[in-house]
Order: structure tokens, then sequence, then C-alpha cells
């Protein structure tokens, strides 16, 4: 168990606590059993130090020799619908944050072999090398101290579309091969329209998607509000700038004019240059067009490039052109928060520690994780304690 956080155990009177909050996210489950077996998987989850595994939640949470094949029943081939308890939770969540905002994060659980469902190898920035494994698009609501999921997508390479994949890993003909990006959209637009929940802006880094082109054109037609990291490469036009031709800058110490490419990195490249000398506060900023989806053609909304000129490297679009630039700023710093969030769900809360092959299995575990994170930060009042956990009978 990670040093950062307080221990897992809860408090002598928090039984009833966590009763009310199951009770209110388990709703939406038809059999009492159901419910039973969810209660008993988050106290396991709350409860159980280091790895997450299903034969020690079991022994946690339960006095019944057969409990941990009940557990392994109930996340794995138990068929219950894990999109409305994610409602519930998201609720729950959001009247007791009062975010004011979404972000989304990403995370690699490394695996071994090639049939837990959605595995693949693929380059991680934050290891530094390649990892086998299953990558995960988080949503979270943020207040700007804590972020909590309410939401996720297992991500789907091409291959694990094919009939024979998905009939094997039990995945729903709907569920589709996107861009982790695309999944982060749909997440909060399905979020937007979640009866109780006030939308937010939506924060996330996307300065790693491929290729940019497609991420400007799904830019251009968001209607949520949004503060996104782009690629440098992401076609822009700054406002009042000519739709044909290279953009010109002119070098920092005068001399001949540079050529640019109508580029997110290009036009904040040439507002550096313009600025050279000058103290005109820490963010560089202008007004930019993107690509229509005709080719050659450029959008007429309107919307706002910005970066940290400490920072020049990480370069963010938004729609809220009317912010003032230290609001956009300051919902940038939710990020931070996020992937505090996620190191903290990685080390106490078994993000990575997801035991199936299943689509199902995988979004059940999810939820159920989810579930204990949000408990746990949003619930818990009292400090925990290192008291044995209660069982519950069988």
């Amino acid at each position: 168990m990670s040093l950062l956080h307080p221990p897992l155990v809860g408090p002598p009177g928090d039984a009833g606590r966590l009763d009310a909050f199951t009770d209110t996210v388990f709703a939406h489950l038809q059999r009492a059993d159901q419910r039973r077996w969810g209660h008993a998987y988050l106290l396991g989850l709350l409860t159980v130090p280091g790895k997450k595994s299903v034969r020690r939640l079991a022994a946690a949470a339960m006095a019944s020799p057969t409990a941990f094949q009940s557990l392994q029943q109930f996340v794995n081939a138990s068929p219950w619908e894990w999109e409305p308890v994610r409602r519930e939770l998201a609720r729950w969540t959001e009247a007791r944050l009062s975010p004011s905002a979404w972000t989304v994060a990403t995370t690699v659980a490394p695996k071994r072999g090639e049939h837990s469902c959605g595995v693949h190898r693929r380059f991680v920035p934050r290891q530094g090398q390649h990892v086998n494994g299953q990558m995960a698009v988080g949503l979270f609501m943020s207040d700007g101290s804590t972020a909590v999921p309410v939401d996720w997508r297992l991500h789907l390479p091409e291959r694990w579309v094919h009939p024979d994949q998905r009939r094997r890993a039990r995945i729903p003909g709907d569920a589709r091969s996107l861009p982790p990006w695309a999944d982060a959209f749909e997440m909060a637009d399905r979020l937007r329209q979640c009866h109780g929940v006030t939308p937010a802006p939506l924060v996330a880094d996307l300065s790693d998607s491929r290729p940019a082109a497609d991420l400007g054109r799904v830019l251009l037609r968001q209607r949520g509000e949004f503060v996104i990291a782009v690629p440098p490469a992401l076609p822009v036009l700054p406002v009042g700038a000519s739709d044909r031709g290279p953009m010109r800058r002119p070098s920092p110490g005068g001399g001949r004019t540079v050529m640019l490419s109508p580029s997110a990195g290009a036009v904040l490249d040439a507002r550096r240059g313009l600025l050279h000398g000058q103290r005109e506060g820490r963010a560089l900023t202008c007004l930019a067009r993107l690509p229509a989806a005709t080719p050659g053609a450029w959008g007429q909304n309107m919307f706002r490039l910005f970066a940290d000129r400490c920072r020049p490297q990480r370069i963010y679009l938004t729609n809220m052109v009317h912010r003032r630039l230290s609001d956009l700023c300051a919902l940038t710093e939710h990020l931070g928060v996020t992937a505090a969030s996620v190191q903290e769900l990685e080390e106490d809360f078994g993000l990575l520690d997801f035991e199936g092959r299943s689509y199902p299995g995988w979004h059940h575990y999810m939820t159920l994780m989810s579930a204990a994170h949000a408990y746990r930060r949003l619930a818990a009042t009292a400090p925990p304690s290192h008291r044995a956990p209660d069982r519950v009978s069988a």
C-alpha cells in the first residue's frame, strides 16, 4: 500500500455509510444476491491492501469458503449492466464533489499473453518502453483537488473487433475500434445526457493523437465546452490570416522572414516571434480556426489557441473564447490532479489488477473499482483505522 494515501480500512461507524452507498449505486441490480455481492466486492476493495486479487477480496469480505467462486462469478459471468451503476455513481459523485471540470486520463495495465480482451502491444511514454497490456480511457470529475472516475472505455485495436475475437471475449456488437480521443468525447457526450448531472468543461491531454487532422475535424463539431492539449501539428489558421499559403514569421533578431505551415505549433511560434522582448503576461494566445470537412476549407467557428510561455511545449485549444485566460490556464491544472488520482487508483484500488479475459468482466471490475474510490474520497469522513475489517455472512 502506498504511503502517500491513508489506509483503506474504514472506521467503526463506516458500515452504515457503506450500506447506504451500495444501496444507491447498485439500485438498478435486479437481484438481491447481485447487490449483496456488489457490497462484498466493495468491502474487499476498501479493506485489502496491495494486490486486489479475487481470492484476497473474498477472504477479507466474507467468511464463506465459496466466496471466491461467487465473487469471481459476479464480476466475470453475471449478466448485470454496468451503465446504470455508472450513471448512479456519476450523480452521487457530482452531488458531493461539485466538479468544475471533467477530465480524461489513460492507463495501460500490463498483461501476459494475448487472451485478455483488448490486449495489445504499445509504447507507454510514462514508462518509456513498449508494454503488452490493456489500455483504459477514463472520464473523471474533478474539483481541482480531487478527481474521481465515473466512466471507462477499453481501447479495442482492430483485431479485437473481428467476429471470432468478439465471440471469444463477449464483446458486444456496438463496441468499436476507436482512437482514445474519440472514446473520450463519446463518454463526455453520454455524461452530458445523464439526468441530474450538470455539464462541466472537458479537459484532456490529446497531444499524442494521430492523425492530428482527424482530431481537428472532431473538435470543430463539439458543442460542449472543452480545453484540449493538442498536437503541435494540428492544422489551425489564425483568425484574420489568409486561407491560402504559409504564414510569415519575422525572425527574433530581425532579418529574413521565416515561412511556416498553418499548424498549432507554427502559429504560436509566430506569436512568440512577434512578442520577442516584450512582457505581456505568461501566456501565448491567439484566435484560430480549424479545418472543415471539405479539404482545403476552414471552419467558421472560432477557437482560442494558447500556451504557457514558460512551458511552450504544451499547446491548448478551447472553444471558450470569451473566458479569461487565467481561468483557462486554471482548468489545465486539473490534469495534474487527475494524474495523481490515476496513481492512487493503481497503487491502492487495484486499477491494474483485473483477473479475467472478457469485455463485460473488465467493465464490471472497473465500475466496482471506481465506486470504491468515490466512496473512499467522498463518503468516509472519519479518519480510517487499522482494525480488522468486518465480515458479512454468506
